[in-house]
């Protein structure tokens, strides 16, 4: 059947639908906004004293582990409320919403636009609340670093929403999401220089090759790069802020294409 219906009010409702279902969960509002800054405070205090990072670091220069794991933590505040937000693919399918979505008369790119639209826009809001902090170990925001932050943030939360969302669709049930979420999505984030500096070896190699990687380069660069706790040079060590910008986009791209691809297969539930 072609599509009759046009796709901006779809992706515009189905995102919406999101936010309402979001917003009316107190509990996981609460949740989303204490989690990482518990992982912050802790993981600072227990970790700052033997921490030293590698020569030429963001940290090389006098800042501490606290500012080396912000960066971290923020893509980890995009990673799990991206990544949680497409539970409600299994929820919607339970209930019966899913498979009425997919029997209209819509295009269904416009649907997959939709829910990871409103994923985005969750995990994106929670991540800029999250920023405010770096103003207390030395972050400087000007209205270029912000569009250009905020920019990074949305390629780089879409790209891991969309991660979710292939994950997700072939699903029947959230413990199993959350068995998956914990032997791959938790590694590719330990992985990605967020919680410990790329080293050499079979290590740094799995660093370098893990795409979350240069989300979390390519936001610590855009945040101390006009800071007092780094300089371009101090973070020399890093890939470039244009290769970073490359293949988070290349990652957001077949994020969704894949996306596109899963959801125009049926699965068991979506013919009940």
């Amino acid at each position: 059947m072609q599509s009759t219906v046009n796709p901006v009010p779809v992706v515009i409702a189905l995102a919406a639908r999101e936010l309402v279902r979001f917003f009316r969960q107190r509990n996981r509002v609460t949740g989303a906004l204490l989690q990482p800054l518990i992982f912050w405070v802790l993981f600072s205090a227990g970790l700052g004293p033997s921490f030293k990072a590698p020569e030429g670091s963001a940290t090389a220069e006098g800042a501490t582990y606290a500012a080396y794991f912000f960066p971290g933590v923020v893509v980890m505040i995009l990673l799990f409320t991206a990544i949680f937000a497409t539970i409600s693919i299994i929820e919607d399918r339970r209930e019966g919403f899913l498979q009425s979505v997919l029997v209209a008369p819509i295009a269904r790119w416009s649907m997959v636009l939709g829910k990871l639209a409103g994923g985005t826009v969750i995990a994106v809001l929670q991540a800029v609340v999250f920023l405010l902090l770096g103003l207390t170990i030395g972050v400087h925001y000007d209205l270029v670093s912000l569009v250009a932050i905020g920019a990074f943030l949305i390629v780089l939360a879409l790209a891991l929403t969309g991660l979710g969302f292939v994950i997700a669709w072939r699903m029947d049930s959230t413990q199993g999401f959350h068995a998956v979420m914990s032997v791959f999505l938790m590694p590719m984030w330990l992985l990605s220089g967020a919680f410990f500096p790329a080293a050499g070896g079979w290590l740094g190699a799995v660093i370098a090759a893990n795409p979350l990687t240069y989300g979390v380069a390519g936001l610590r660069r855009l945040l101390y790069l006009h800071s007092g706790a780094a300089s371009a040079e101090a973070m020399s060590h890093l890939p470039s802020l244009g290769v970073c910008w490359l293949v988070t986009v290349i990652f957001a791209v077949v994020t969704f294409v894949a996306s596109c691809r899963i959801a125009a297969t049926r699965t068991t539930g979506d013919l009940l």
